[in-house]
């Protein structure tokens, strides 16, 4: 995943955290208009979610913000 998108997915992970707390969930579409503008990108975030880390549809943003960081 390139640079620019990890950093998108921690912003909106620490956007969703303050605004409703350590315990909420997203979906990957979180981090997505709710236009189909970018399907490349989509599948991108996609695969890495369901693919390569058989993720369930919703995961905590605390969760999602530490594998980004870490990855």
């Amino acid at each position: 995943m390139n640079k620019t998108l990890s950093q998108k997915i921690i912003e909106i992970c620490n956007d969703k955290i303050e605004k409703k707390g350590e315990n909420v969930g997203l979906s990957f579409y979180a981090f997505f208009a709710n236009k189909n503008d970018n399907p490349e990108l989509l599948m991108e975030v996609a695969e890495w979610w369901i693919i390569t880390h058989k993720l369930d549809h919703f995961e905590k943003a605390i969760k999602i913000r530490e594998m980004i960081k870490n990855q």
